[in-house]
């Protein structure tokens, strides 16, 4: 059975990701210098990304860190690309830009 991340708060499920990008670095056989410097980083925000204690890290940096260890295809796995839905077709045959509740 898997995890349930909906137990974890924002914090802890950053650390998870810190501590499962250092494995991936380390296996990749590369140092938080070299990824720093392929993803145009610090290595200070790697270091606290990888010990959970970065504050913060933007969507781009961590697709950047993703692309620099070579696992941006994981992408497909985070949020696969979902087939079309017929809920979304409106009866024109335009599909919905947004949805509102009425």
């Amino acid at each position: 059975m898997g995890t349930d991340y909906y137990e974890y708060s924002i914090p802890e499920l950053v650390q998870m990701l810190g501590c499962r990008f250092k494995d991936y670095r380390m296996r990749s056989n590369l140092t938080q210098k070299e990824v720093a410097e392929k993803a145009g980083v610090t290595v200070n925000t790697i270091h606290k990304f990888e010990n959970g204690t970065v504050p913060n890290l933007s969507i781009s940096t961590f697709l950047r860190l993703l692309k620099a260890i070579g696992c941006i295809e994981g992408l497909d796995g985070l949020l696969p690309e979902l087939p079309e839905s017929l809920y979304l077709i409106k009866n024109n045959g335009k599909k919905a830009q947004r949805i509102r509740h009425t």
